[in-house]
C-alpha cells in the first residue's frame, strides 16, 4: 500500500535533485517519442541537445536565444518568490518591442548616440506599463492575476500585428507586414565580430546578477522572500504587500520589455509579427528549472536555448516537427512540477495487513 505523507521539513536533497530528475525523465520520454515517430532516438537527442553546441556559429545563435529567455525568467523568478503569478512575460516582451520600435522609427534618420538608449528605455517603460494594468486590477479588484496576464499576452500580440500591418508598416516594403529597417544608430552593438551575439545578452546576465543581489543582499529581497513564504507573517511584521507586489511586477515587466526591445534592435533589426517564438512562456520553465533563483536561471536559460536551437536543427536534418520541441518543454515542466511535489511530501510504502 502506498500513501503520501507530508515532510516535517522540506527536503534539501530533493530541491537539488528535482531539476536533474525532471531532465532525466524528459530525456526518457523523448526517446519513447522519437521511437514512435520512427526516428533514431539517440540521433534525435544528439541533434536536439549536442549539435547546437558543436561549433562557434551555433553557440552564438544559442546565446542570442538565451538573452530574452534569461531576462524574462529573472523577472518571473522574483514574481513567483513573492507569490505573484505573472504569466504575462510574453505580452510584456511584445509591448517592449512595440514601444521601442515606435521610438526607433520616429528617429530613423537620426545618428545621435542618444537614440539607442532612448529606444531601450521606451521598451523597458512599455513592458512596465503592460504589467502595471493587471497588477492594478489584482490589487484594486482582487482579479485573478493568472487570467489577466494571459489575456494581456493575446492583446499584446494582436496589437503588434495591427501595428505592423498599419501605422508602422514600411511604405516601401511591398505590402509585407513589417516595419522599415532601423538605422545603424538604433542597432545594439555586437560583442563578437562576424556573429549575432549582441549587447542584449550581456544586459541579460547583468540583470540576473541584479536580481540575485536584490533577493539575497537587500532588505527588499528579504521582504519578498518572507512575503512569498508566509504572507500573514509578512503582514504581521509590517511589510507593505502592495508595494512588494508593485515592485516585483514592474521589475518583471521592465526586464521582459527590455527582452523585446533587445530583439528588435538586435538580431532582427526591425519590427515583425513573429519576433518571439514563445520566449515569455518558455521563461516560466527557465524560472522553475533555475529554482526561482536569478543565477540558476542562467544555466536553465542555456538549456532551453539549446532546445530551441536543437529544434530548428532537428526539423532541418531529421524532419522532426517543430511542435515536438514545444512538447519537450511542456513535458519538462510537467516532470519538474511532479518532482517538486516530493520536496514537501514523500511516499510511504506500507505492508498490507494480513489476517
Amino acid at each position: 500500500m502506498i500513501r503520501i505523507q507530508a515532510r516535517t521539513e522540506p527536503s534539501s536533497l530533493m530541491k537539488l535533485a528535482s531539476p536533474l530528475i525532471a531532465i532525466l525523465c524528459t530525456l526518457i520520454f523523448g526517446c519513447i517519442l522519437f521511437s514512435a515517430l520512427d526516428k533514431n532516438p539517440f540521433q534525435a537527442l544528439h541533434v536536439l541537445l549536442i549539435a547546437p553546441l558543436s561549433d562557434i556559429y551555433n553557440v552564438g545563435e544559442m546565446l542570442v536565444k538565451m538573452g530574452p529567455l534569461l531576462l524574462c525568467a529573472v523577472g518571473l523568478s522574483l514574481c513567483y518568490r513573492a507569490n505573484m503569478w505573472n504569466i504575462g512575460a510574453e505580452g510584456q516582451l511584445l509591448a517592449g518591442a512595440l514601444g521601442g520600435s515606435v521610438v526607433a522609427l520616429t528617429f530613423i534618420d537620426s545618428e545621435s548616440v542618444l537614440v539607442l538608449p532612448c529606444t531601450l528605455v521606451a521598451g523597458i517603460v512599455s513592458g512596465m506599463l503592460w504589467s502595471a494594468v493587471p497588477t492594478y486590477l489584482k490589487l484594486r479588484f482582487n482579479s485573478n492575476l493568472i487570467l489577466t496576464t494571459i489575456m494581456f499576452n493575446y492583446i499584446g500580440l494582436y496589437l503588434l500585428i495591427w501595428a505592423v500591418n498599419g501605422p508602422l508598416r514600411d511604405p516601401d516594403g511591398y505590402g509585407f507586414p513589417e516595419s522599415a529597417l532601423f538605422s545603424d544608430a538604433t542597432i545594439l552593438p555586437t560583442l563578437v565580430e562576424g556573429s549575432r551575439i549582441h549587447l542584449g545578452i550581456l544586459l541579460a546576465i547583468i540583470a540576473a546578477f541584479i536580481g540575485w543581489f536584490i533577493l539575497a543582499k537587500t532588505h527588499l529581497g528579504f521582504q519578498i522572500r518572507v512575503f512569498g513564504a508566509d504572507e500573514p507573517a509578512a503582514k504581521y511584521a509590517g511589510f507593505n504587500s502592495k508595494k512588494l507586489s508593485w515592485f516585483v511586477m514592474l521589475f518583471s515587466g521592465a526586464l521582459a520589455g527590455l527582452a523585446g526591445v533587445s530583439e528588435v534592435t538586435g538580431p532582427i533589426g526591425q519590427l515583425v509579427p513573429n519576433i518571439s517564438p514563445g520566449y515569455g512562456y518558455s521563461a516560466i520553465i527557465v524560472a522553475y528549472l533555475g529554482r526561482l533563483h536569478p543565477l540558476g536561471a542562467i544555466v536553465a536559460a542555456v538549456f532551453l536555448a539549446v532546445l530551441y536551437m536543437g529544434g530548428d536543427l532537428a526539423q532541418i536534418e531529421m524532419g522532426i516537427p517543430i511542435a515536438v520541441v514545444g512538447m519537450f518543454q511542456g513535458v519538462l515542466l510537467f516532470f519538474l512540477l511532479a518532482c517538486d511535489f516530493f520536496i514537501r511530501n514523500r511516499l510511504i510504502f506500507n505492508k498490507p495487513i494480513t489476517h
